[in-house]
């Protein structure tokens, strides 16, 4: 009596995790905030340092989130801040990286008296809120968009110094990093070739929502005058502005919802990449 084989039932293909919900939020919106700021001299209607209407004008069709006290059209100064918010969050996440990419796997790889001194620099960095390292170190190099640059990258590059350091300590331990060594390959090429592509996944996890932190910081030092200063349109520069005409709340919400919707748009990244290598998530 012959059996009838039945077909095998398809697997339920997952959509990746970049077209999921949140990250296909997150994605859409940083790629709206890029474009603006590349594209805004463009088609901007208004100048962000020149008055274009009358003072403290609440919101209207003329001027969607109204003006400020000189007569400045806020949503397009709201739009140009991305111009100066979204650079410098961008050079001081690579820049942070870099040095602390530098600094962790000297410290995880070659370990003994090096991995001591330099993770007891790290410590002594990490001791302090990073906020309030910023604000010290601005103010002694002086206010200003490039010394608050500066300053964030002294305080951000030992998050991904220790990041990596841990990750090229559990790497170092596998079987095919010790099998390199004992054939005489050189330290720097197992390094390069073996140990940083497999311990780098949560540095760009971490830089990725970071971005955001970033983004928070440059407007808190622009908020208490030592980022960027006037007339340049800058977010955190304009929350100051916002709380001094305080009843007049649409010049502080424009920049405030700029910054809540890239906070929100690499925290929805990040959380996507981080699932994207994640081995769990990828087996189902």
């Amino acid at each position: 009596m012959s059996t009838i084989a039945l077909p095998a039932p398809r697997a339920r293909r997952r959509r990746p995790p970049w077209l999921r919900g949140g990250a296909l939020i997150g994605v859409i919106s940083v790629l709206v905030w890029a474009i603006v700021a590349l594209t805004l001299p463009l088609w901007t209607p208004f100048d962000p340092t020149a008055p274009a209407g009358p003072r403290l004008m609440s919101p209207s069709w003329d001027h969607l989130m109204g003006t400020d006290a000189l007569g400045r059209d806020v949503f397009t100064r709201a739009l140009w801040g991305s111009r100066t918010s979204l650079p410098i969050a961008l050079i001081v996440i690579v820049f942070s990286v870099i040095l602390g990419t530098i600094v962790g796997a000297a410290a995880g790889f070659l370990g003994g008296w090096i991995d001591a001194v330099l993770m007891r620099f790290v410590d002594i960095t990490m001791a302090f809120p990073p906020i309030l390292l910023a604000m010290a170190i601005t103010s002694s190099l002086g206010p200003g968009v490039r010394n608050a640059l500066i300053a964030m990258v002294l305080v951000w590059w030992p998050i991904y110094a220790r990041l990596l350091r841990a990750q090229v300590i559990a790497v170092r331990q596998r079987e095919y990093v010790e099998s390199a060594e004992a054939i005489g390959a050189p330290r720097f090429l197992i390094l390069r070739r073996y140990v940083l592509p497999m311990a780098y996944t949560p540095v760009l996890v971490n830089a990725t929502m970071d971005f955001g932190q970033v983004v928070l910081l440059t407007a808190s030092l622009s908020f208490i005058g030592l980022g960027a200063r006037p007339p340049s349109a800058e977010w955190g520069a304009m929350i100051t502005e916002g709380a001094v005409s305080f009843y007049d709340w649409w010049i502080a919400a424009a920049p405030g919802i700029a910054i809540i919707l890239v906070v929100l748009a690499f925290n929805f990244i990040g959380d996507a990449l981080r699932d994207s290598f994640d081995v769990k998530e990828i087996a189902r």
